[in-house]
């Protein structure tokens, strides 16, 4: 298995209360989020942030790395983009564990922020662990297997989804096809679009998520 790391932004206030992981799309690196940690901690202050590095080099950004193949992008089969993500998921469980340890928060003080393919890997693995996360946000992502949450749902933590309205990676419609999927497992889903953005993160989604965040933690 691999193990995974990245880079890490402490809380501002020098004591960290809360934990916010963050999960980046096809292609890039930690690097590529973990530059969220400026505008997020004015108001999330007391919240570390950490942003791994997907598991994989990434076939077409040979610089970047990915969760799992995308055989519409790379030529992957089916069975190639499955036992990436099965790959993806057991590496991403296993890094939470290790910061629950690490960190002595407990889940309900860390929370899954993701871009994309960073998305679809937040909102599979959250609400099938064992202790509830404080929340889930997700921007410009989609519901993998939506079919199979139902099933599978361990726990329910609270979902914000974000998607700009002129995205030509992910289109929009995947955000209220995660909505549906979700909310059909029980999960609490906010969502807000974004007129005119396309495939990225605006001022006013981090805004949202920081505001979303905060009362999840309580802050």
């Amino acid at each position: 298995m691999t193990i995974l790391d990245g880079p890490r932004v402490a809380a501002k206030s020098g004591e960290a209360k809360s934990l916010i992981i963050l999960l980046h799309g096809y292609g890039a690196d930690g690097n590529d989020l973990i530059g969220l940690a400026g505008p997020l901690g004015g108001a999330l202050s007391d919240s570390d942030f950490v942003s791994p590095n997907a598991p994989e080099p990434c076939k077409m950004s040979p610089m970047g790395r990915q969760w799992f193949p995308i055989s519409y992008l790379d030529g992957s089969t089916e069975e190639e983009m499955r036992a990436g993500m099965e790959r993806a998921v057991v590496a991403l469980d296993a890094f939470i564990d290790a910061e629950i340890e690490r960190s002595g928060l407990p889940a309900d003080k860390i929370a899954l922020m993701g871009f994309s393919q960073g998305t679809m890997m937040s909102l599979h693995v959250g609400p099938r662990r064992a202790e509830q996360l404080a929340g889930i946000v997700g921007f410009s992502g989609r519901l993998l297997e939506p079919e199979a949450l139902g099933a599978e749902v361990a726990t329910k933590p609270p979902v914000l989804l974000i998607h700009g309205t002129a995205d030509p990676v992910v289109p929009f419609d995947s955000m209220a096809a995660a909505e549906e999927g979700l909310s059909a497992a029980g999960m609490t889903v906010e969502t807000l679009a974004r007129p005119g953005l396309p495939h990225g993160i605006d001022p006013q989604g981090i805004d949202a998520a920081a505001k979303f965040l905060v009362q999840r933690f309580g802050t």
